[in-house]
């Protein structure tokens, strides 16, 4: 023991008498703010990780966007309630406190201000590099886009937010009152302008899957016809802009999701995905999309242990597999049936796999419709598949020109643009286009592609179709709460998350929450 003692007091003394800078070297491995951002390559790797938020928004806006629309609902099994927290968001009926749990309203906040807390480090570190000034402006140009993405998705979907347009470096610069939306929409209009300039056209195909000018644009004309003064002629001459890029249409609809088919001509954005089983870069919609079953392998070709929980989300409703017109090639694409038998309380063993067209229940089976769209089996593992997940299509941007153009009174110029789209769907031309068709248009042509709710906002539909849905549900479901689906104005936007308003007192709640 005394010599235990000895050696410590001796350690002791021989350390305290080192220099100061010996005890705080860090091993040569060890990076840190200091050291990085000291060249291109660290620049890039930078600006990728500024890239991955846009993975988790995408899985939120499953259940935000797409499954708070008249698109889609989720399939309730009593047995295996599964994330309920997750229904309050279909059901209109959520709170300051539905944030405890993944892909949750709250997170999606969080995650979009983790993007612009990486973009906002790159962007001020750039500005004092030694890069050269083609290096500056490559970087420059994607992250001031995404910066322009991040802003956007926070004030599409909780208004007017706390802008930071610079790396903080103090606690009180991190804490700051809330923006209004019409500032909000200033910053992305203004990021967005900077960063078009600067952003390559996209030239050949396959895409690298970063921000290119057609990205930027696209981003810039949804800006100009979201925000509250609307203004179509700005964003009539981005989307014009952009038919004269190398986009095109692909001759087959379903050939524009097929994982062999990544950043294709038809692709202006889209979140980049890998499945390879050792990157952890997987992307997993047709696995939440599948109904729960005891028998996965059928359908995915793997038995997938975890369906019990997460399985059977972001559903077709009946109304919208029924609204395509008859010869829509989009419908076979988008949706499947699922065929099979229940036992026990709700076991659900899948028999079949059919086409939505023209189907028939088969006598003492049940069915489920599926989202068809991002299903490309067979898999090796559950949960883990290729599929990249289309943010901005070209039939997107025109379908969204002529929507401008109607906005305009240019009715006549929209038409080709509509019925463009028509006919790769193999639908016959419509003789005029109006605000109702050019709507009906866009919302089969981007299906199940995280649009839906949010169109209907900018179109001023919201609120008059999300509660016919909900008069349509509760007649087919007597377990949906009276207070379900009363959507008000209130409820166009989610409230700020009220870990939110714990962290900063200088936030304000939404009205209505």
């Amino acid at each position: 023991m005394k010599n235990k003692l000895l050696y410590i007091i001796v350690m002791t003394m021989v350390l305290s008498s080192c220099k100061k800078d010996f005890l705080n070297q860090l091993p040569p491995t060890y990076l840190s703010s200091a050291s990085f951002f000291k060249n291109k390559t660290q620049f890039d790797q930078a600006l990728t990780g500024a890239y991955t938020s846009l993975r988790a928004i995408v899985h939120e806006g499953i259940y935000m966007d797409e499954m708070r629309s008249d698109n889609a609902f989720f399939t309730r099994y009593s047995a295996n309630r599964g994330l309920e927290s997750l229904e309050v968001l279909a059901l209109f009926l959520d709170d300051a406190n539905s944030s405890a749990t993944p892909n949750s309203q709250g997170n999606r906040y969080a995650d979009n201000y983790t993007g612009i807390a990486r973009v906002n480090t790159i962007l001020t570190r750039l500005a004092s590099s030694t890069l050269s000034q083609p290096e500056k402006d490559q970087i420059s140009g994607e992250a001031l886009f995404l910066r322009a993405f991040y802003y956007f998705d926070l004030v599409q979907h909780y208004g007017g937010v706390p802008l930071q347009l610079k790396e903080l470096t103090s606690v009180e610069e991190a804490f700051q009152p809330r923006n209004t939306a019409d500032e909000v929409y200033k910053q992305v209009i203004a990021d967005l302008k900077a960063a078009i300039p600067v952003l390559p056209v996209a030239a050949k195909f396959p895409q690298s899957g970063r921000a290119s000018k057609g990205a930027a644009k696209m981003l810039l004309a949804y800006a100009y016809m979201s925000q509250p003064t609307k203004d179509f002629a700005s964003a009539e001459t981005e989307l014009r802009d952009i038919t004269q890029m190398n986009y095109t249409l692909l001759p087959k609809y379903a050939d524009v999701f097929d994982p062999v088919n990544k950043n294709n001509s038809e692709s202006i954005f889209e979140v980049q995905y890998k499945s390879d089983l050792i990157s952890g870069q997987q992307s997993n919609f047709a696995w939440i999309f599948m109904p729960k079953t005891t028998n996965s392998e059928f359908l995915a070709g793997y038995h997938g242990g975890s369906m019990d929980i997460s399985s059977g989300w972001n559903v077709p409703t009946k109304e919208m597999v029924d609204s395509y017109e008859p010869g829509d090639l989009r419908l076979p694409a988008s949706v499947a049936v699922v065929e099979g038998k229940i036992s026990g309380v709700e076991d659900f063993t899948a028999t079949g796999l059919k086409s939505p067209v023209g189907f028939t229940p088969t006598p003492g089976l049940t069915y489920f419709y599926m989202i068809k769209k991002y299903f490309h089996p067979p898999y090796i593992t559950d949960f883990n598949t290729p599929d990249d997940w289309p943010v901005f299509r070209y039939s997107g941007a025109l379908l969204l020109l002529a929507e401008c153009l109607v906005n305009e009174n240019k009715n006549a110029q929209a038409l080709p643009y509509l019925n463009q789209v028509r006919q790769r769907a193999g639908l016959p031309a419509v003789a005029q286009a109006t605000a109702a068709n050019v709507a009906d248009e866009t919302r089969h042509e981007l299906a199940f592609e995280n649009h839906r709710w949010t169109d209907l906002i900018r179109i001023g539909k919201a609120i008059e179709v999300s509660n016919a849905k909900g008069v349509r549900l509760k007649a087919l479901y007597g377990w949906i709460l009276p207070a379900a689906f009363n959507v008000t104005q209130n409820k166009l936007i989610f409230p700020i998350p009220f870990r939110e308003l714990q962290i900063n007192n200088k936030l304000t709640q939404n009205p209505g929450y």
